[in-house]
Order: structure tokens, then sequence, then C-alpha cells
């Protein structure tokens, strides 16, 4: 009998070629003897070869055999060892399973709430209606008034949370309240009484609530209510005037890191658009579709859109070829006609400057005329006279502006956003005139050694709580400015568009149907979020009042819209433009510091009224409460306050930001390169065609 050992000059080598080494000649295996040392001696063999290697790539290479371990054909020890990598792999591969589902699942949980999400979007259908009849360049206005609508309630809540509720809280618990400023032996300047004394007209309760006067300031609407207490329990501390004071710069800081990150999402998205002269078009054409649209009015609305985006581009195109043709006579006519009219627009808006502040200056002494007190009529429009003035020349101005920028022959994107400039100037220019005519009333003109401000610090006798004063006007020009929008849309807007379909006078249908103008709806609503900024610190409610505000305008401006409006001549495109607005929100926002800033460091609190009563600055609550701290809050406080703080981060600041800006050069620079590499291959490819054709 031929056995195949007998071919092996090795006899540790296994037969079946299978590299292993192993020993060919056993002993018998009938013996318990041989069964109980039998992995011992395997072991020895496989060691004294030096195979230990070769063991484990075996045993590894028996974990993939899918036969039952007891099948196999190896001793004892290595079937334990075997059964256990085998228990460990199926483990480890289940812990691989496992890890897996849970990913697919939360990628599908990630999924389903974002399509949830999406319909839970303030007015989402009706931006997408408004984006498909009348194009994005409209729609951009309903989704900056959405945002403004989102950030003034995200604030309000924030103002509510750690001022209004602690307050009412306070009051209707009957908390141990400990005044931290008591009252001088100087008691002409602590005397302050709104409420009238006497039988009151039937009147009255209107006008109050029209002008904010008489019983609304002493309401959680104004400054003047609320108390320089502390509330001290056994664990808990709650500081007013620090809350008031730390909560009004929280709200400015949250709604500039809010409008600045909105602000470098357009910025990138014009970056991107600003200058698509290759892919333009294509990307309209060839990546503008959404193929997974199946809702017929949804495809309807998308190919409107890209109708009207279409329209933009061809429309700019035009303008471009137009005055890339002018002659040089042409170009010196439109330049000087381009000096005079801005000569023109500067007159009238100073001219609109002095009319605002006489009108101030006017009305603060006709309040005070018994005659007009004593008629309800008089009083309420004395009242609102510098409210009308600024309306009526933001009303007017912008009408002639609108016209002189026909005449200047610019771009339509450069036409807006010149109009835009103008107006903001023209609005934001207006309420810095206002805001200047109430700080001469109120400071004596910064003269304290005035014989109206010398007692007090302040004109006492105009205004015994000056901040609810300066918050009693920015609520009027809300309120009127809210009545204006209201007046124009029911008494002009649509009366006009009746007018138009059922008139056949010449006259008026050359008139025609309102046209949406975007730049001026823009500007309007930045005005009152300017106001509403402004007078945060004075009238703690004014946001909600402004959420409210804005709340009804999106819907009398989307009604107006379908009803009244026509789609504009010329279009204009909306990445651009998004940018632009909120260019001009910070800009409102720049100015809305200005006087409560002033006001915290500068000028000194009322002595009557309000939680800041018996301090030099309104700013004073905040040192006084870091010398109160422990030893090492108080130096760290006073250390980040200091010089040697602010100087080094004031220049690390600049070398980031010089960076950045050579940063952002280099990058332009190498995208211009590209671009123009692109053109070079383009015309290349171009050349070749018709070569070989």
């Amino acid at each position: 009998m031929h056995h195949v050992e007998d071919e092996i000059s090795d006899p540790h080598i296994h037969p079946l070629g299978t590299e292993t080494r192993w020993r060919a000649h056993e002993p018998p295996q009938s013996s318990l003897r041989y069964r109980g040392n039998e992995d011992q001696n395997w072991r020895e063999g496989i060691q004294s070869t030096g195979g230990n290697v070769l063991v484990d790539n075996w045993v590894d290479a028996c974990l993939e055999d899918d036969r039952p371990i007891k099948e196999l054909i190896y001793p004892m020890q290595q079937k334990r060892t075997i059964r256990k990598k085998k228990e460990r792999n199926i483990a480890k591969n289940r812990e691989m399973d496992n890890w897996k589902e849970h990913k697919r699942c939360w990628r599908r949980f990630k999924s389903t709430m974002s399509g949830c999400l999406q319909h839970l979007i303030l007015w989402r259908d009706t931006l997408q209606m408004i984006g498909g009849h009348y194009g994005t360049g409209i729609e951009s206005y309903f989704t900056f008034l959405r945002f403004l609508v989102i950030m003034n309630f995200g604030t309000f809540l924030l103002i509510g949370g750690f001022i209004v509720i602690p307050n009412i809280l306070f009051e209707k618990l009957e908390f141990q309240q400990t005044f931290l400023s008591t009252n001088s032996n100087d008691t002409m300047c602590y005397e302050y009484n709104p409420n009238p004394q006497g039988l009151e007209r039937y009147y009255i309760f209107i006008m109050n609530i029209l002008m904010g006067t008489g019983f609304m300031e002493l309401t959680y609407m104004f400054y003047g209510f609320y108390k320089n207490t502390a509330v001290n329990l056994a664990a808990f501390s709650y500081n007013i005037p620090l809350a008031y004071l730390i909560t009004t710069l929280i709200y400015f800081l949250l709604s500039l890191l809010w409008t600045v990150v909105r602000s470098v999402q357009g910025f990138k998205q014009s970056l991107v658009t600003q200058d698509a002269s290759m892919t333009s078009y294509t990307d309209k054409v060839f990546a503008g579709w959404d193929f997974c649209m199946k809702d017929e009015k949804i495809i309807m609305l998308k190919q409107k859109s890209i109708q009207h985006e279409l329209k933009v581009l061809l429309e700019e195109e035009k303008m471009m070829r137009l005055h890339a043709q002018r002659t040089m006579c042409q170009r010196v006519g439109i330049y000087t006609l381009r000096i005079f009219l801005n000569f023109f627009v500067v007159c009238l808006i100073g001219g609109a400057f002095y009319c605002i502040y006489r009108s101030t200056v006017e009305s603060q002494k006709l309040l005070e005329n018994e005659s007009v007190k004593n008629n309800f009529i008089l009083e309420l429009l004395t009242g609102y006279l510098p409210s009308i003035v600024i309306t009526a020349a933001n009303f007017i101005l912008p009408m002639i502006f609108n016209i002189s920028i026909k005449w200047e022959k610019y771009l339509l994107s450069v036409e807006i956003r010149l109009t835009l400039i103008r107006c903001v100037f023209l609005r934001l220019a207006s309420l810095g005139m206002l805001l200047y005519s109430l700080w001469n009333n109120i400071t004596c003109n910064g003269n304290k050694d005035d014989e109206n401000c010398k007692t007090c610090g302040y004109n006492y006798g105009d205004n015994k709580c000056w901040e609810t004063r300066v918050g009693q006007e920015m609520y009027k020009l809300m309120i009127f400015d809210f009545l204006t929008v209201l007046v124009v849309i029911l008494l002009v807007d649509f009366p006009r568009k009746m007018m138009v379909d059922h008139c056949s006078c010449k006259p008026i249908q050359l008139w025609g149907q309102q046209e949406f103008l975007v730049p001026q709806c823009v500007l309007d609503i930045i005005y009152g979020q300017t106001v509403c900024w402004i007078g945060t610190f004075f009238c703690p409610l004014l946001p909600l009042l402004n959420t409210i505000k804005y709340f009804i305008i999106f819907y009398m401006k989307r009604l107006t819209l379908f009803s009244n409006c026509r789609p504009a001549d010329r279009t204009f495109r909306a990445s651009s433009a998004n940018f632009f607005f909120l260019l001009v929100l910070l800009l409102g926002l720049g100015l809305s510091w200005v006087p409560v800033l002033y006001s915290v460091f500068s000028m000194t609190p009322s002595k009557a009224c309000g939680p800041f009563r018996g301090q030099v600055t309104i700013w004073q609550t905040i040192t006084t409460s870091v010398q109160s701290l422990p030893t090492v809050a108080r130096n760290f406080f006073l250390f980040i306050g200091s010089q040697a703080f602010a100087i080094p981060l004031f220049i690390v600041s600049c070398i980031f930001m010089f960076y950045l800006m050579a940063l952002r050069s280099s990058y332009r620079k190498l995208v211009t390169i590209l671009k123009s590499q692109l053109l070079m291959e383009k015309s290349r490819k171009t050349f070749l065609n018709g070569a070989y054709q």
C-alpha cells in the first residue's frame, strides 16, 4: 500500500501542502493518556519547529471555514482558540452591523425631521408662490420681513424673560425688595406723578394709549415704571437695574450677531453671482430645474421663477451693452446731469432736516399751551407733529428720488442701490435729527450750568423722566408708521386699482396699476426696525409691538401685491439685493447704538423714575456690581475693562483683519486668473472648431 508520507522528505510538512508543520509519526490514539496530553504535545511540537506565527495564520485561516468546530480535526485547545476568535469576530461584526444600522436610522430620522421642519417654516408656501408669480426680487422683500419678525420675537423673549416677567413676579408674589438708592434732600428732582388729578374727560384714555402718556407711563411698557430694587432670598439675589442694563446690551449684541451671520450668507451668494458671465445662462437652463417636483402648482411657479431670472439677465446684458456704446459727449452730458440732480437731492434732504428740527421744538412748546390741551384733535396733532413731518418727508422725497434717478441712466442694480442709499440717508438722518432735538431739550444743549439743568443735571421742568420721553417718541413713531402703511394700502392702493379697472379715462389708464417697489418697501421696514432698536432701552416692550406690526404688514403687503400690484417693468437680481438690504440694516443698527450708548455712559439718569435713579450715570451700576464681587472675579473684570487688555486685543484684531484681507485679495486674484484661463480655453476651442470646419 502506497502512503503519501513516503514521498515527503520532511516528516513535519503536511502532506496536503498546507505549509503547516506537523508531526507525521504520532503515537497511538487509543489510550486516555494520549488524549489528556495531546494538546501539550501538539503545542511542544509546534514550538520546537518555531511555527508560532504559522499557527496563528493557520488559525485565522480556519476562521473562514464554515463547518462546525466539532467537525474540524484539530486538538481541543486549538478548537477552543478557534471558537473564542469566532465569538469575538461575531460580536465585533454584530457591533459593526448595529452601528451601521443606527447610522442609517439616524440619517433617515434627520431626513424625516428635515422634511417635517420644512413645513414648519413660517410662510414657506406663500414665499414660493410670490417667487413664482413675481420673481425672486419681490420674494426677497418678504423673506427679509420674515427674518425681522423672527428676530424681534426672539429678542422679545429675551427681554420678557429677564426684565418684564421677573418684575411681574416680584410684584404679584410680594417679595421683599431692597432699594439700592434713596432720595436725597433735593426733593424737587424726585417728584414724578404722570397720572392727571381730578376728573378726566372721555377722550383722555384714548389719548394716553396713542401718545404713551398718563397711565401708560406707569406700566411695564416704559422705562420709568421699573424700580431700582434688588430681591434677596435665601440663595437667590436678583438685581433689577443690573438685569435691565445687561439684557439690553445682550439684546443689541444678539441683533448684531444675527444680522452679521445672515449678511455673511448673503455675501457668499453675491460673490458667486456677481461675476457670472460664463455660467449665468447655463446655470439657469441646465441646472436650474428640480426634477423631484411633482406638484403641478409648484412646477408652474418654478417655471415662472426661472423665466423672471432669465429676464433679469437679459435686461442687465442689454443695459451694459447700451452703456458701452455711449460716446464721449453723451458721457459728459450724463455726468453733468448727475451732478446737478445730486445737488438738488442734497438741498431737499437739508430742507427736510430743518423741518424736523423745528417741528420737534414747536411741538414741545405747543403742548404746554392751555388752548391745545383742551382740544383733543389739536393735542393729538401737536403730539404727533414730529412723526407727521418725518413720515411726510419719507413719503414725498423718495418719490422725487425715483423720478430723478430715471434721468441719471444707471444700471438697474446701481439704480436700486443709489435710491436705497439716498432714502436710507434721509430716513436715518431724520431720526438722528429728532434725537438731536430731544437731546438739545433734555441737556440744555449740553450746558449743565444752564438755569434749567443746573439743579438736577438735566431739564427737569420739561422732562421729569426724560428716558420715558424718548421712549414715547419712538412709540409714537412706530404707531404712526404702522397707521401710515395701513392708510396707504386701504385708501390709496385699493382705490387706484378700482379706478384703473373700472374707469376708461385716459389719464387714469396712463397712471396704471400700482407697481410693487421693493427698495421703498425694504426701506420702510428697516426704518421701523431702527426705531425699535433705538426705543427698546426706553420702552422694553417695543420689540413685541414691532413683531405684531410686521406680522400684520406681511399679510397686508401680500394682499396688495396679489390684488393691486402688477409685475415690475424692470426686475432685479435678488442675490445682490439681499446682501445690500442687510448692509442697510447693519447701518440702522449702528445708528441705534449711538443714542443708547451715549445715554448709558454720558447722560445723568432721571432721579424721579427708572431703575437707575440716584446714579451718576447708568454705567455706574456695572462698576458698583463689579466692586461687590469676590477678589478674583473683581480683578478679572477690571483687567478686561483696562487698557492692558483692550490695546493688545485691538492690535491682534487688526492683525487678524489684515491677514483676512490679504487672504481675500490673493483668492480674488487666483479666481480672476482661473476665469481668464477658462475664457482663453473657450476661445481656443471655438477657434479650433471653426478651423476644422
